[in-house]
C-alpha cells in the first residue's frame, strides 16, 4: 500500500517523501514497535475502539510506552480528514521504541487506499497452501518470556511466507503446527463453517493473533443463524468444511477457493457474511 497521507504525532502532517524515522530507530534496526491498521469507510475507521485495545495490549506485553488513546485518536483524524467518503482506506498506526539508547518512541500514521489486489481477493477468493511454522500449536503461549498475539513490526516471517506463496503459484498461506493443527494466515485469521458453527482457532490456546475482523464476525454469527465457537481444525477438516474464509482488517472477508491444490466447498453466503461485516462488493 502506497501511502497518500502520513502524520507523526507532535509533528503533524508531513508530505509523504518526507523522512520520518531516524537511522537508529528501533522499529527499523530491530522490527521493535507495534502496529495496527484500520478499514476506513466513509471517511472512518471501523473498529478503531477495538484496533487501540489491542494496541495497549501488545504495548503492555513487550513494555512499550504508547501515548494515551486522546493523542492516537487525534492523530488518526488529523491523517484521515477529509478522505472521499467513497473510497476504502487502509488506515495504519505504527509506534515504535525510538531511537537506540533510550529515545521516546515514534508514533506515526499512514493512509492509502486499499489495494486492488485486495478488491480482488475479495471478489474472486483465493488460493491458500499450508506451510509449517514448526512448532507445536501450543508452545509458544506456555512460554512465558515469549509475548505472543501482538501485532508486531517485526514481520521477518511473515514477509518470508508471502515471498514462498508467490513462489509457489498460490495466494496466501496458512501456518500449520509440527502437530498437524491450522493456526493462522501471515496477514489472517481463518474462519470455517461446520454445519451450522462458523468457528475460529482459538487464539489464547495457540498465541496467533486475536484478530479484531474476526472477533466481530463471530459476535454477530447469531444475526445470520449460526453459533460460533473457537475450535481446533487440520487441513483435512477444512477441506470437508462448508465454507473456508480469512479474515483480515483491509481485505474484510475472503472465500478460500483451493487448499495445497484441491478445491474446497463454494459457500453461497460469502457475500452475505461480506454485507454483515459492512465491506463493499468490488
Amino acid at each position: 500500500m502506497v501511502a497518500s497521507r502520513i502524520g507523526v504525532l507532535g509533528r503533524g502532517l508531513l508530505p509523504t517523501g518526507e523522512p520520518v524515522l531516524r537511522g537508529d530507530d528501533l522499529g527499523v534496526l530491530r522490527g521493535d514497535g507495534l502496529f495496527e491498521t484500520m478499514h476506513l469507510r466513509d471517511g472512518r475507521p471501523w473498529l478503531r475502539r477495538e484496533h487501540l485495545a489491542r494496541l495497549r495490549a501488545g504495548a503492555a506485553a513487550v513494555e512499550l510506552t504508547v501515548p494515551a488513546d486522546t493523542a492516537l485518536v487525534e492523530l488518526l483524524d488529523e491523517v484521515a480528514a477529509g478522505w472521499p467518503a467513497e473510497v476504502e482506506g487502509a488506515l495504519r498506526l505504527v509506534c515504535t521504541r525510538g531511537p537506540e539508547g533510550g529515545g521516546p518512541p515514534t508514533v506515526y500514521a499512514t493512509l492509502a487506499a486499499v489495494p486492488a489486489a485486495a478488491l480482488r481477493a475479495r471478489r474472486d477468493g483465493v488460493g491458500v497452501a499450508t506451510l509449517s511454522l514448526g512448532v507445536p500449536a501450543e508452545a509458544r503461549p506456555e512460554l512465558d518470556w515469549l509475548p505472543v498475539g501482538i501485532k508486531s513490526t517485526s514481520y521477518g516471517a511473515s514477509s518470508a511466507a508471502r515471498r514462498w506463496a508467490a513462489r509457489t503459484g498460490v495466494d496466501d498461506v496458512l501456518w500449520v503446527s509440527s502437530d498437524g493443527y491450522v493456526l493462522e494466515g501471515p496477514t489472517a485469521n481463518v474462519v470455517w463453517l461446520a454445519g451450522g458453527t462458523l468457528c475460529t482457532v482459538p487464539a489464547g490456546r495457540t498465541g496467533i493473533l486475536p484478530g479484531t475482523t474476526v472477533a466481530w464476525l463471530l459476535d454477530q454469527a447469531a444475526g445470520v443463524g449460526w453459533d460460533a465457537a473457537e475450535r481446533m481444525v487440520s487441513p483435512g477438516e477444512l477441506r470437508g468444511a462448508d465454507g473456508v474464509w480469512l479474515t483480515s482488517s483491509v481485505r474484510g472477508l475472503v472465500a478460500v477457493h483451493t487448499l495445497d491444490g484441491g478445491s474446497l466447498r463454494h459457500s453461497p453466503r460469502t457475500h452475505e457474511l461480506q454485507e454483515l461485516l459492512g465491506f463493499p462488493r468490488p
